[in-house]
C-alpha cells in the first residue's frame, strides 16, 4: 500500500496493477514495475477523471469495463484488493469485475455472504479461514461504486492493516528457505535426468 500511495501523492495513477508488475528486490523489498499504462492522477485533461479503457482484464475495476470515466487512485485501489486476496487465498476472488461474473455479482449485489461461503467451502479451516477484519476491508476495496471505495489512508488504518506483521529479519528468512527449496528442486530434477 505505501508503493501505491507513494505513487498518488507523487500524481501518478499506475492502471495495470497486477501480480506480475510487484518485484522484490535483493532485500525482498517490494516493487512497482510495469508504468506503461500509467497516467497523472488528475487526469489527462486535468478533470480529476480517466477515460481509456486499459489494464489486465482480470484486474480492471467495474468502472472500467463499464467504459465510464473512472479515478485512477480508485481502479488501483481496486486492483490491490484482488491481489490482496490472491495473497491470502491463493487464487482470485473472481474472474471479471462485471455483472456476468456469479462471484462479483455477489458482492455488487450485497451478498456478500454467498461470496465469502462459496470462497470459503475448499478451504481447510472451513469458514475461520477469512478473518471479518480481513472480509471487512476487502469487501469495501472492492465496492461497485467507487465512491464507496476507502483511501489508501484509510486502507492503512483498517483494524486488519493494523495486526500483527513480519519483521523484516523474519521475511528475509522465510524468502532465504523458500529460495533453497526452490533450488533443491531444481537440482533434483536436473540429476533426475
Amino acid at each position: 500500500m505505501y508503493g501505491i500511495d507513494h505513487c498518488h501523492s507523487s500524481g501518478i495513477t499506475h492502471r495495470d496493477l497486477k501480480p506480475e508488475n510487484l518485484m522484490l528486490d535483493l532485500q525482498y523489498y517490494l516493487k512497482i514495475a510495469d508504468f506503461g499504462f500509467a497516467a497523472p492522477v488528475e487526469g489527462r485533461d486535468r478533470s480529476g477523471a480517466l477515460h481509456t479503457k486499459l489494464g489486465t482484464l482480470n484486474y480492471m475495476a467495474p468502472e472500467i469495463h463499464l467504459k465510464q470515466a473512472y479515478s485512477g487512485k480508485s481502479v488501483d485501489l481496486f486492483a490491490a484488493a484482488i491481489i490482496l486476496f490472491i495473497m491470502v487465498a491463493q487464487h482470485p476472488p473472481f474472474t471479471t469485475a462485471q455483472p456476468s461474473d456469479p462471484f462479483y455479482r455477489c458482492l455488487a449485489a450485497n451478498r456478500a455472504d454467498i461470496f465469502w461461503k462459496t470462497h470459503t467451502k475448499s478451504k481447510e479451516a472451513g469458514s475461520s479461514f477469512f478473518s471479518e477484519e480481513f472480509k471487512d476491508l476487502v469487501q469495501c476495496m472492492l465496492q461497485l461504486d467507487p465512491a464507496h471505495r476507502p483511501s489508501v489512508t484509510e486502507v492503512l488504518a483498517h483494524p486488519w492493516m493494523q495486526g500483527d506483521k513480519m519483521t523484516k529479519e523474519q521475511v528475509q528468512q522465510e524468502f532465504a528457505q523458500r529460495q533453497q527449496a526452490v533450488n533443491a528442486s531444481i537440482e533434483q530434477e536436473r540429476i533426475n535426468k
